[in-house]
């Protein structure tokens, strides 16, 4: 059984950065794609970014703000955010494909078999 929790999250001015920070334990965390996703009130849970098992490959909903990371010596994996706006706030989600090819990477919500409890990034002034 894989467990992700989720770190970083708090109030940031809009403009800002923040990372957030995601450690698994359980599995073979080298051999697994991972995402983060988020979800606003109200609202469906919308990809943000994920990473292939190597770290090579990576997709990012805005590649521009949005940078997706892993250390597979620590199980972790990060998500650097910038030039926050209102509209980032939302609950920030981890989550765990289980085992696959090392170039895979995934950015659907039912491609991920585990998911963290979620941290909080409220964008305001």
């Amino acid at each position: 059984q894989v467990r992700l929790v989720e770190s970083g999250g708090g109030l940031v001015q809009p403009g800002g950065s923040l990372t957030l920070s995601c450690t698994a334990s359980g599995g073979d965390f080298s051999e697994t794609p991972m995402g983060w996703f988020r979800q606003a009130a109200g609202k469906e849970r919308d990809f943000v970014a994920a990473i292939s098992p190597s770290g090579y490959n990576t997709m990012s909903a805005d590649s521009g703000r949005f940078i997706i990371s892993r250390n597979n010596g620590k199980n972790t994996v990060a998500l650097q955010m910038h030039d926050l706006r209102p509209e980032d706030t939302a609950v920030y989600f981890c989550a765990a494909r289980g085992e696959d090819k090392f170039y895979s990477v995934y950015t659907g919500i039912t491609e991920y078999a585990y998911w963290g409890q979620g941290t909080q990034v409220t964008v305001s002034s």
